[in-house]
């Protein structure tokens, strides 16, 4: 990891023009939605500045999420998570969790391992002085992605969606914490 990466959160009205990470959703949000996400009070942004070049070599947003029930294809797989994690008196019908909207990479820092910097420096905020009372992190991966969250210890909430074109992860907060 580069020590001259520092993470900053966007201004009212940000953006990052020069930012290309090679996929048109993710640069279309950094560059026009990310304004209209933070007004609505829906989604914050945050730059991965590289303070030797200047330059953004990565971003990510964050917004509320659960995991809950409807998240699982049976009643009883919600009941096998919820079992592993819990003990009984704090099995509820929903647990928080902060959800990783979008995350990408510059083309021209990747194999440099911004994204899992980001990845750390997430899992360090909510449980270095836990913010929000969250337990989970997720994202709604697309395909391709899927190993590299996998490789940074995320773990699928069910199969059923093994063939789509986005596969729900989690990260249990608490393992940062063991």
């Amino acid at each position: 990891m580069n020590p001259q990466w520092r993470i900053f959160r966007l201004n009212e009205g940000e953006t990052i023009a020069s930012f290309d990470c090679g996929d048109e959703d993710l640069n279309d949000f950094i560059h026009n939605e990310a304004k209209l996400y933070r007004k609505a009070l829906l989604a914050m942004s945050y730059g991965v500045l590289d303070e030797t070049q200047s330059k953004v070599v990565g971003y990510f947003s964050l917004a509320n999420d659960r995991i809950s029930l409807g998240d699982f294809v049976t009643k009883t797989e919600f009941n096998r998570f919820r079992k592993r994690r819990f003990v009984n008196e704090k099995r509820l019908k929903s647990y928080p969790a902060v959800k990783i909207c979008r995350l990408g990479v510059d083309i021209a820092a990747r194999g440099q391992h911004v994204g899992s910097f980001i990845l750390h420096f997430i899992k360090m905020y909510f449980t270095n002085d836990n913010k929000t009372g969250c337990r989970f992190l997720t994202v709604d991966a697309y395909a391709e992605a899927v190993p590299f969250y996998l490789k940074n210890g995320f773990f699928p909430l069910n199969d059923d969606d093994k063939n789509d074109r986005t596969r729900l992860l989690y990260f249990d907060l608490n393992d940062v914490l063991s």
